[in-house]
């Protein structure tokens, strides 16, 4: 049974819903799927907010808790959570951004009270709601404005993305990112790492091909080379790529930017791609153009590491679909996402 905290928590049953009641003195967590609302957060209409969803390795650091749950059982991590549910988690890679996508709602709130396009963030875990009192208590702590807390028994979690309406997803389980890609969500893949945490203002770094765009450039690359890439996007300049895993993202983040001048603005974004400026930016410029897409900054590496890059942007997430790369990022203290190109 789950204790109520100061939080502010009601909780409801059926991880799909949005509704629920307010519960007094305890929350009884019977159900196999349960919702835990925090009250103390306004909750976002999911039609208008850029809702993102992390799971709880993604936000707190829980590999010494994920080794005990894969050498003892589920029943050995349930009881060590209990047991330990007033020890704080200390933050994983994702906190950072997510903190800085709160300082971003308090910004939007400071010059519209009523605006409804917000970031909502809610955790989704695949652990029971027993399990869960310690995830709360710590974000609770750090004064995270997660709205939902979302426990569910399934084995494929993601399921429940659409329902809630969600843009981006972030875990550190590769299965689980491969069924939101597959389900039409945006979503990456985190490693615990080492992160220096950055300032404000949320700075979001995307790579180009297979990422923002999609890999059709990439696969000619693999097939014919170099010189075949660089021939094929001469012939398709004027002609926009298509859409990537994270487009959908990046559009509605520019939604929001788009309230903001450009001097006064919280956020900031920026792509980071191998392409080269001279043979193959042009097309990648038109492509955003014509998508409406504004990046305050665009470097074209022409092969050349983003690590260097990287660390001097010190941004809140890291976005591509190059291992060699995010392992560049995270070797420069860089919160990093993988976005797999096979599932």
């Amino acid at each position: 049974m789950l204790q109520q905290t100061s939080f502010g928590c009601c909780h409801q049953t059926g991880c799909a819903g949005s509704g629920g009641s307010t519960c007094g003195g305890k929350l009884k967590m019977a159900q196999p799927e349960s919702t835990v609302i925090n009250t103390h957060v306004k909750q976002k209409d999911p039609s208008e907010a850029l809702v993102i969803a992390v799971t709880t390795r993604a936000i707190f650091d829980l590999e010494e808790e994920h080794k005990l749950y894969l050498e003892k059982g589920k029943e050995e991590y349930t009881r060590h959570q209990q047991a330990n549910q007033d020890k704080l988690l200390l933050p994983g890679t994702a906190f950072a951004f997510i903190q800085a996508a709160q300082y971003v709602n308090e910004k939007i709130l400071e010059s519209n009270p009523a605006e409804k396009n917000l970031f909502d963030i809610l955790v989704l875990s695949n652990n029971s709601p027993e399990s869960g009192v310690r995830i709360v208590n710590s974000a609770k702590h750090y004064g995270l404005e997660i709205s939902k807390f979302c426990f569910v028994s399934d084995e494929d979690s993601t399921q429940y993305l659409k329902s809630h309406s969600v843009k981006l997803f972030l875990s550190a389980d590769r299965t689980d990112v491969c069924n939101a890609l597959q389900r039409g969500v945006s979503a990456a893949l985190v490693f615990q790492q080492d992160v220096q945490a950055p300032s404000t203002p949320l700075r979001v770094v995307f790579d180009g091909d297979a990422v923002l765009f999609s890999d059709e450039t990439d696969q000619v690359f693999r097939e014919q080379g170099l010189e075949g890439a660089v021939q094929y996007e001469r012939v398709m300049e004027a002609v926009p790529m298509g859409e990537g895993p994270l487009k959908a993202f990046a559009m509605h983040l520019g939604k929001i930017r788009k309230k903001f001048s450009q001097e006064e603005s919280p956020i900031r974004t920026y792509l980071v791609t191998a392409r080269s400026g001279r043979d193959m930016g042009i097309r990648a410029i038109k492509t955003l153009r014509e998508w409406g897409l504004a990046i305050d900054e665009a470097f074209f590496m022409d092969g050349a590491p983003k690590g260097p890059i990287l660390a001097q942007i010190q941004p809140h997430i890291f976005f591509d679909d190059g291992l060699h790369n995010i392992h560049g990022a995270q070797d420069v203290g860089v919160p990093s996402a993988w976005v797999p190109s096979c599932c």
